[in-house]
């Protein structure tokens, strides 16, 4: 089944309470997704402090101290459960080569100038705790609760999938001909982490972004080509994106107030929303792609 919930932040006096909301739409979507779990924040000070790059692992087991000396150059580590955060002073491309070079077989999970990205095996409310994800600021984040049903229950196959900068791609549904467009990516030289079908349209997005295609496009470039039936949270650094196939089976469903916009696969995830009685409340189109800007 798999369970989607993300929130954008509008107005800045929610931002400190970023984590506490996801926590509690996290919570809602457990049942829909109870074998591993994944979150993605933008602009959470604790795990990406404002001028570092930041890049997101599955961590190799070590202490933060020891990942830190390893990839060297003034770096420092957030150790959080099953997943790792390394933060330096550089750019994000100088960064993620160190952590490649310490760690050469390493999931390397996001990377970005504010964003970290988590994820790990177990129950979404235990992940949460492992997270500290209800002490989390920022002003945009997305939760994602799994139900393996193509691939094994690991951590790399949890979402999101964040395979270029700043993009995460959470995933419900089932792509028919995933296998065929894995083969495709890989011809070109695009390399898998896992064999979820989920990273094939992550991947797929993250090759029309480096075309010049902005996310609006590369979603509508996304429907044209995958077969099969999902509903897609996608989101960049400034950009909160929602799209579903053309049968729209999954569930979905979108609130907006001045002050926030968020997507779930349920109502109940909303339903903690600060000023939910009042919001512009709707179940988005087939084939619609609805964009968010910052």
């Amino acid at each position: 089944m798999c369970g989607i919930a993300g929130l954008q932040v509008r107005d800045p006096s929610l931002e400190p309470r970023l984590g506490e909301l996801l926590t509690g739409m996290l919570h809602q979507a457990a049942e829909r997704g109870p074998d591993s779990a994944g979150v993605a924040l933008y602009g959470d000070a604790r795990l990406t402090p404002p001028g570092h790059a930041a890049v997101s692992l599955l961590s190799p087991g070590l202490p933060a101290e020891e990942i830190a000396a390893r990839v060297g150059g003034g770096a420092d580590a957030v150790v959080a459960g099953q997943s790792v955060v390394v933060r330096s002073l550089v750019t994000v491309a100088e960064l993620e080569r160190a952590v490649r070079d310490a760690f050469p077989e390493a999931i390397v999970t996001g990377r970005g100038s504010d964003l970290a990205v988590l994820k790990g095996v177990g129950h979404p409310d235990t992940l949460a705790e492992e997270f500290a994800l209800g002490r989390a600021s920022g002003r945009q984040g997305i939760v994602h609760t799994r139900m393996a049903t193509e691939s094994a229950v690991t951590p790399e196959g949890a979402h999101p999938f964040s395979v270029a900068e700043d993009l995460c791609l959470v995933h419900n549904g089932s792509f028919a001909n995933h296998a065929t467009i894995r083969r495709e990516l890989r011809a070109a030289g695009v390399v898998f982490d896992s064999e979820n079908d989920s990273e094939v349209g992550a991947r797929f997005v993250a090759a029309q972004l480096a075309q010049g295609y902005d996310l609006e496009k590369s979603l509508r470039l996304l429907c044209e080509r995958f077969d099969g039936f999902y509903t897609l949270l996608v989101t960049t650094g400034d950009t909160f994106a929602v799209v579903r196939d053309a049968i729209a089976c999954k569930p979905a469903v979108i609130a907006e107030t001045d002050a926030w916009v968020a997507m779930a696969s349920e109502y109940r995830c909303l339903a903690g929303l600060p000023g939910i009685e009042s919001a512009r409340i709707f179940e988005p189109e087939p084939e619609e792609v609805y964009t968010w800007q910052r």
